[in-house]
């Protein structure tokens, strides 16, 4: 079973956090929400308060994916971490998935992770992004272990595109089947 690391911190997109990790558990993927603060209850964008698994201090590195969900707040946040950029380094050494969402590129251009790759972005952060990548507007840009995607409203497509990653085409088809998204 594939597992995956998805990290929260104070300020991220709860819509991006929890659609995407519902849609991993849906497809049975073993999901561990970590609190880059701690394990106590977090502040999300939008004043929901979730809380996470465990502390991102503590919460091991046996993981095939990483996913930072966006909201600004939270991917500042994400970009002044020295333990994300650990992170983002550790995987991106070893070629295991990196998914980020919104606003959280501007974290892989502050560490320095995936220079030159494709990827995308919310619009409120193209202008860092842009220079530091092949910048696409498409909802969901994947370029090797990378996967990107632009806000709350392609968290559906970019949570199926980290499905198939981490499991198949056929697993993804049948997570979306039943959610009845719009074509």
């Amino acid at each position: 079973m594939s597992r995956a690391l998805v990290v929260i911190a104070e300020g991220t997109e709860e819509m991006e956090a929890t659609i995407v990790v519902d849609l991993l558990r849906r497809a049975e993927i073993d999901v561990v929400v970590a609190g880059l603060d701690g394990d106590g209850p977090v502040k999300m964008s939008r004043g929901v308060r979730l809380l996470p698994d465990v502390a991102l201090a503590d919460a091991g590195d046996d993981f095939d994916a990483l996913v930072l969900p966006g909201g600004r707040g939270g991917a500042d946040r994400f970009a002044a971490s020295p333990a994300i950029a650990a992170r983002l380094a550790a995987f991106e050494g070893s070629g295991r998935c990196v998914g980020a969402i919104c606003a959280a590129p501007i974290a892989l251009v502050q560490h320095g992770a995936f220079a030159g790759r494709r990827m995308t972005c919310h619009p409120s952060v193209d202008a860092i992004v842009a220079p530091f990548a092949q910048h696409a507007t498409d909802e969901v840009v994947e370029d090797g272990p990378l996967v990107t995607s632009r806000g709350p409203g392609t968290a559906f497509a970019f949570g199926l595109a980290l499905i198939r990653r981490l499991a198949d085409d056929a697993t993804a088809e049948r997570v979306h089947a039943p959610l009845m998204l719009a074509d």
